[in-house]
């Protein structure tokens, strides 16, 4: 059994209780402590416990609080549906300023939980850096209402991970316009395993823009990827921008014309 008094840690900045086996019971004593003192906490991390739909309800009622200055929230793998994801993504509005990360890899977004999430990002107050969406269900559609969402306010996302999810050429291609976007400073773009076949438009999209000057990590494994993707390495080839294409490859990292080729190891945790 998990018993904790918030109270007697008033000045309490990161809390972190991975896969502690928190039930929907205890986190609503959890929360019900935390909305006692909402002020101080900076990062939560609920991961990788079963806390569902009625555990997330609960913590709802602290992101609404006014007094809530959460900067990073984790929830990964919470056995969430889109009820809890969109609930999440809809409280979550209600206060976005203080928000720089936020993780919900492996629960099932939904079309209510996208559409929620995109009105988060489009909130001018919202400066969000880190986006973790790997493993949430994400259709091309939602896709195209995401990427409509981060084009109308870019400049603060720094990390988007939406590996595992079978958004496919489309929705690669509606990210590109993310991507072209002058104010976009995205560094580290996670791809892997979304039924992508063709990199023209990704290729096209990081050539003449301002894009390359910052974008760091590039993941395109376990894609089925053609002829097209040796136009994308020739592209990278002299930027500082790390690329995996294959899942038996190390990370091809494109150096500049005066060190050569190298190549370096990278997994995202």
């Amino acid at each position: 059994m998990i018993i904790i008094d918030l109270t007697h840690f008033l000045s309490l900045l990161v809390l972190s209780l991975w896969n502690c086996s928190i039930t929907e019971k205890q986190c609503l004593i959890l929360t019900s402590a935390l909305k006692s003192n909402p002020s101080h906490l900076r990062e939560l991390d609920l991961s990788g416990n079963k806390i569902e739909n009625t555990g997330v309800n609960h913590l709802c009622d602290v992101l609404k609080d006014s007094h809530c200055n959460l900067e990073r929230l984790r929830l990964k793998g919470c056995d969430m549906t889109d009820e809890g994801c969109s609930a999440v993504t809809s409280a979550l509005k209600s206060n976005p300023s203080h928000l720089r990360e936020l993780d919900l890899r492996m629960n099932e977004l939904g079309d209510a939980g996208v559409k929620n999430l995109s009105d988060l990002l489009m909130n001018p107050q919202c400066k969000l850096e880190i986006l973790d969406l790997c493993g949430c269900s994400i259709t091309h559609e939602q896709c195209l209402i995401l990427t409509s969402a981060l084009k109308s306010n870019p400049s603060h996302l720094r990390e988007l991970d939406l590996s595992e999810n079978q958004i496919k050429n489309t929705g690669m291609s509606h990210l590109c316009d993310v991507l072209k976007d002058s104010h976009c400073k995205l560094e580290r773009l996670s791809l892997n395993f979304c039924g992508i076949t063709d990199v023209s438009a990704l290729t096209q999209a990081l050539t003449n823009t301002k894009a390359l000057q910052f974008l760091k990590e590039l993941d395109l494994r376990n894609n089925m990827i053609g002829d097209s993707k040796q136009q994308l390495i020739d592209v990278l080839r002299d930027s500082n921008c790390k690329l995996r294409l294959d899942r038996e490859q190390p990370l091809f990292r494109a150096a500049t014309k005066h060190t050569g080729m190298q190549f370096t190891s990278w997994s995202k945790s």
